[in-house]
């Protein structure tokens, strides 16, 4: 096992040395690849508590542009709204709905 100074255990082994961070790495933010969809349907609240809807939404642009998918969107949402996807390769699982049981006659 390696000993390490005790100057050493809280800093970043990349940080810069003086403390201050360089102009290089000062403000850069880097952000992933999204894609606009809008949502064109409301189908049902999920989740333990309600805290999440489950929509439809319609790919605006990119690869994949037009095609309609169902997501989960936390927070508020309305129809017409438009939500940035990261990913528009997968669909989120129907929500399977109590039916209610049916007696034999």
């Amino acid at each position: 096992m390696t000993k390490i100074k005790m100057s050493e255990r809280g800093r970043h082994r990349d940080a810069p040395q003086g403390g201050q961070p360089t102009e290089e790495t000062r403000g850069k933010v880097f952000y992933t690849e999204a894609y606009p969809a809008r949502v064109e349907e409301f189908i049902d609240r999920t989740g333990a508590q309600g805290e999440a809807t489950q929509v439809r939404v319609k790919i605006l642009e990119g690869r994949e542009r037009e095609k309609i998918l169902r997501r989960n969107v936390k927070g508020p949402v309305r129809i017409g709204d438009i939500v940035m996807l990261r990913e528009v390769e997968f669909e989120a699982a129907p929500l399977n709905r109590k039916q209610s049981k049916k007696t034999k006659e």
